[in-house]
């Protein structure tokens, strides 16, 4: 009776250390976002539907000749969806497949692209500022509020229009100097708050450096932010790209556009007797940004979950 007892004991105490530790271990951002998408069957859905359509565009771009793509037929002018033309032709006889597929993995690349280079300048910028605060958040937070109130739509397509010899790089590089603010704005109300905490003053104390402090100490803390702000971001750039480019202050001309074929739609007659000029490209757009906000909408879930549980 007294071994069993102890078996008994033994396999309770176990139970209670596991239960314990299982209770007082804080969970990854990682495990918390996979927990959010299997609760979340809807963006489970837009997650598998935004990596087979980047997979198709960007995989089924490479496969086509833009040069061919672009060349001008009037014999195949406006003709309507068929097994030749799978999509169908524009005025200039090029087909629409090929330029929905290449156009998608512009805008992809370009939304890719401004993030990027906006959230590394905004958060390096956001972390010094934050750390240091003083005259350096003085004056950049001044500079961040005089590109805040540029009209700046206006000004990259003054920008485009200027520029000799303009590409889709040059027209990266415009986004990117007027779209880094809001990131910069955000780390740094994060990076001030980290920056009061008892751990940070622990490791100016043990002398560490502060480039490690920020990097390695405050970024890995409010990195969830960062992640959730960034796939909002790319959903903005990519909206920022059709939308100048359906203007026709975007891509280059010669360069495919989802915000081009959308613009087929002022065509007349396009609206009702050709849908095949502009639908396409129209339904592509909506469907990748509505993937992309519940995704990251999930994500923001997964981000304030983990912000409650430390």
């Amino acid at each position: 009776m007294n071994k069993e007892k102890k078996v008994v004991k033994n396999v309770a105490s176990k139970i209670d250390k596991e239960t314990l530790k299982s209770v007082s271990e804080v969970p990854s951002f990682w495990k918390v976002i996979k927990r959010e998408f299997r609760a979340d069957k809807l963006a489970t859905f837009c997650l598998i539907m935004l990596v087979i359509i980047f997979t198709t565009v960007i995989v089924g771009s490479f496969l086509i000749d833009q040069e061919e793509l672009m060349r001008i037929n009037l014999r195949n002018k406006y003709k309507a969806p068929s097994k030749e033309f799978i999509l169908g032709t524009d005025i200039g006889g090029r087909p629409i497949a090929g330029q929905l597929l290449i156009g998608g993995r512009n805008s992809i690349l370009i939304g890719f692209a401004v993030t990027i280079l906006t959230s590394t300048m905004g958060v390096i910028m956001g972390l010094i500022v934050g750390f240091y605060g003083g005259k350096i958040d003085n004056m950049i937070m001044r500079v961040c509020d005089f590109i805040s109130i540029l009209p700046t739509t206006m000004l990259i397509i003054t920008f485009v229009v200027v520029i000799p010899k303009y590409t889709m790089w040059h027209f990266i590089f415009i986004m990117s100097i007027f779209y880094w603010v809001g990131m910069t704005r955000l780390v740094r109300s994060k990076a001030l708050s980290e920056n009061r905490r008892d751990y940070i003053n622990a490791s100016r104390i043990m002398g560490t450096s502060d480039f490690k402090i920020m990097f390695t100490g405050i970024l890995p803390n409010i990195s969830s932010i960062i992640i959730v702000d960034l796939i909002l971001g790319f959903a903005g750039n990519i909206g920022i790209e059709t939308g100048l480019s359906f203007l026709g202050f975007g891509l280059p001309p010669a360069t495919p556009s989802l915000g081009t074929l959308v613009s087929y739609a002022r065509t007349p007659g396009a609206m009702t007797g050709k849908l095949w000029l502009w639908l396409p490209a129209s339904l592509l757009i909506l469907v990748m940004m509505l993937c992309i906000n519940y995704v990251g909408q999930a994500v923001k879930r997964a981000s304030d979950a983990k912000q409650r549980l430390g």
